[in-house]
């Protein structure tokens, strides 16, 4: 079994989200997902992230970072769009941290302290053409960040679709999501 610390994405804590760690409490692990949005739910991304701008970027990721305070630090941190956040910033920075899952975004590993750190597995997935994966740089800092020689994986999924892992969301791509999830449980299972 292995804890895993969930962050979402900037539409909030959607049915999608919580469906996703409950695929990964089935499978046997401890699975925890605070609510970065203190209980708001958005009908839109654009919402979501005017009020993640409102609150400010810097307020989630300290929300995120709190919401690991008082868990373990032998943690997985896997993080939904703007959960990477969190989940990149903690798995870069919180000593113990034992993997980070990566999906839709990431961002370069300068932003947390310039270098990955060594024994920390990680895997980036994303569409190849989603216009914030692709489009805005975090596939190239996904591929910087295998490029370093750290226990990186990235995955690129065909289409353009982003939050392509929750089942809630419009943007929902079955196939894609299918195998990031099954991805996704693999590397869970790796973890010591």
């Amino acid at each position: 079994m292995t804890e895993v610390l969930v962050f979402h994405h900037g539409y909030g804590l959607t049915v999608g989200v919580r469906e996703f760690a409950e695929q990964l409490r089935r499978a046997g692990h401890s699975v925890h997902v605070p609510d970065l949005f203190e209980g708001q739910v958005f009908d839109t991304l654009e919402e979501g992230l005017g009020y993640a701008e409102a609150v400010g970027f810097g307020t989630v990721v300290a929300r995120g970072t709190a919401a690991a305070e008082g868990l373990a630090s032998e943690l997985v941190y896997l993080g939904f769009s703007l959960g990477v956040l969190p989940a990149q910033k903690l798995a870069q920075t919180r000593p113990g941290a034992r993997g980070a899952l990566l999906l839709e975004a990431c961002v370069p590993v300068a932003e947390f302290g310039g270098t990955w750190p060594h024994g920390v597995p990680v895997q980036v997935h994303g569409m190849d053409a989603d216009p914030f994966f692709a489009g805005e740089g975090d596939v190239d800092a996904a591929r910087a960040l295998v490029g370093t020689g750290a226990d990186a994986e990235l995955f690129l999924y065909p289409g353009d679709k982003h939050l392509f892992t929750d089942s809630s969301l419009p943007s929902y791509d079955e196939h894609a999501a299918t195998q990031a999830t099954h991805r996704v449980l693999a590397f869970l299972d790796r973890i010591k």
